[in-house]
């Protein structure tokens, strides 16, 4: 429990969006935005993670999915939603695969509002999340 304080995992998973928050989720790990500052590291196994990032809206294919990813998540776990999309459906809301924002298929500790949201928006979540975490 104390490494996890010190040092929690990170993955990502896209329910199924247009990977603008993919490819800003991505610039975290550069240089310039430096997620593993904050003792961070990148897994890409969400079994190994204890933070789950989620990109993209709920379809009916993809909620299956990420509720099976989550159940396999060890815990204690928390799971933070990037971008519109995740937190409301965004432009796809009104879509025939739409089965519901994240926070509907599992449960969510952050949210990080834009479309796309920037680098650093999504790292002031995960900070928020490892300041519940302790």
């Amino acid at each position: 429990m104390a490494l996890m304080k010190k040092s929690p995992w990170v993955a990502v998973y896209n329910a199924s969006s247009c990977n603008g928050c993919d490819l800003e989720v991505l610039a975290m790990l550069t240089p310039r935005y430096d997620i593993e500052r904050f003792g961070c590291l990148w897994r890409d196994s969400p079994r190994h993670a204890d933070i789950l990032l989620v990109t993209g809206i709920g379809t009916k294919q993809s909620a299956k999915r990420l509720k099976r990813i989550y159940d396999q998540m060890a815990s204690p776990k928390y799971v933070i939603a990037v971008g519109s999309c995740a937190i409301s459906g965004g432009v796809f809301k009104e879509g025939h695969n739409f089965a519901g924002p994240i926070d509907k298929i599992i449960p969510v500790d952050a949210y990080v509002p834009g479309c796309p949201p920037r680098p650093e928006s999504i790292i002031l979540g995960v900070v928020k999340v490892l300041e519940k975490m302790k």
